[in-house]
């Protein structure tokens, strides 16, 4: 596959994560966080703004591979 259509890919899977993840973590927020102490409710609103890094990270690393050459 190209480095051009793995971009193109990457960018709609990207976009697809960051609304499923920003979804997912308010619903988690509101339901569980909401009762928890504040230390805890402030670990998981930073571990929820931060950890959707990590599958963004391979998604970035898969996208800019070098194409094969011929």
């Amino acid at each position: 596959m190209r480095q051009r259509v793995r971009k193109l890919i990457g960018t709609v899977l990207m976009l697809a994560l960051v609304v499923v993840w920003a979804l997912s973590a308010m619903a988690f927020a509101q339901g569980r966080v909401t009762t928890l102490a504040v230390g805890w409710q402030v670990l998981c609103y930073i571990l929820l703004g931060v950890l959707w890094i990590i599958p963004a990270g391979f998604l970035i690393s898969w996208m800019e591979r070098p194409d094969k050459r011929a």
